[in-house]
């Protein structure tokens, strides 16, 4: 398990089964009638959507919690929404169950009707401003953020962002540079080095025993802007996975869209990666102080002196005090109040 900000133990959170906030529907009268409990509805883990399709994996490796089974005949499934399950989305990396016709024979198509809780939620916002909640995968346990060293440069803005995210959702943050053969690493480490950080470098032809390491057994996701080389990692890692590469553009720095949509990938040492688009922004509207806090763990337990609503980078936070007295560390409080600007959207002296 790699390390996170603050030390000591990653704290866990549950997630009931509405991740996402949705405004009520018209009308408060109760329904009476009884759903039906589908004790036959077979286990599923989505793999993929597209416009309303669900594709899923069944009767074969997928993820459970931290335990993973194995039955026979894995196979893949298209499936539809059950209407009961109402506005309740369903993304990659949901475990959901399944009824109808199964058997993933071509044409046929089967029906969600259960999505399991969730052990987390990976969301972002349209920007800023906007707090609705729009989940991108679930039931992740780590996040990598995959960023060049060169060619485009590092943005560590965006790299901080997707940090709070990964706070927020309590997912263990890993940083993957590539890029290592046309620039070093050491200005960027140092960066993150208060955090606690785990990262991995990684460089044109070398190898990546160490990153296959970090993901064996786990449900990752791949975050990145376009052109760090997130398909480049993907299709070295799994070599049949054919994801589009896409080359940065000279003048802008920037890279070409290349995959539309979030896909989770088998991988062949054991393990899941979800790769996900490349992204250009991260809102964070939906953000909660307290989460970003709670991987400052010795910041979270002086933040109990702060007065009510404190968003611990005015005057009146207490957290100063509390690193004078030597209880936290004073670049774990800079590192702290760098990530909550960040989520606030104020500009970054880099």
């Amino acid at each position: 398990m790699g390390a996170h900000a603050g030390g000591g133990p990653l704290r866990r959170r549950e997630y009931d089964e509405e991740d996402v906030r949705v405004r009520p529907g018209k009308g408060s009268r109760p329904r009476t009638r009884r759903r039906p409990a589908h004790d036959d509805a077979v286990e599923g883990f989505v793999v993929a959507v597209d416009r309303g399709r669900y594709t899923c994996l069944v009767e074969g490796e997928a993820p459970d919690g931290h335990r993973r089974k194995r039955a026979p005949d894995p196979h893949v499934v298209t499936a539809m929404r059950a209407r009961e399950l109402g506005r309740k989305g369903i993304v990659v990396g949901d475990r959901v169950g399944l009824v109808g016709d199964t058997s993933g024979q071509p044409d046929t198509l089967a029906r969600i009707v259960r999505v399991e809780p969730r052990t987390s939620m990976l969301r972002r916002s349209a920007d800023d401003t906007d707090e609705v909640e729009r989940p991108i995968v679930a039931n992740a346990d780590q996040l990598v953020i995959v960023t060049a060293l060169a060619d485009p440069p590092p943005r560590p803005r965006m790299i901080d962002r997707m940090l709070v995210a990964a706070f927020d959702a309590d997912i263990e943050p890993l940083l993957c540079l590539t890029k290592a053969d046309l620039a070093a690493p050491d200005e960027l480490v140092a960066r993150y080095e208060p955090l606690g950080l785990p990262y991995v470098v990684v460089r044109k032809g070398g190898d990546l025993d160490e990153l296959r390491s970090r993901l064996a057994d786990r449900l990752s996701v791949l975050v990145g802007h376009s052109g760090v080389g997130k398909s480049t990692l993907v299709n070295s890692l799994v070599p049949d996975a054919g994801r589009a590469v896409s080359h940065v553009n000279a003048i802008t720095g920037r890279g070409r869209h290349t995959s539309s949509s979030a896909v989770a990938l088998e991988l062949p040492f054991g393990g899941w990666i979800i790769d996900t688009p490349g992204v250009r922004s991260f809102g964070l509207g939906h953000v909660v102080i307290d989460n970003v806090l709670a991987a400052f763990p010795a910041l979270a337990e002086g933040a109990v002196h702060c007065p009510k609503g404190c968003n611990h980078r005015g005057e009146e936070c207490s957290l100063d005090a509390w690193v004078e007295q030597g209880h936290a560390d004073a670049a774990g409080l800079a590192s702290l109040r760098r990530l909550l600007g960040s989520r606030d959207g104020e500009p970054d002296d880099d």
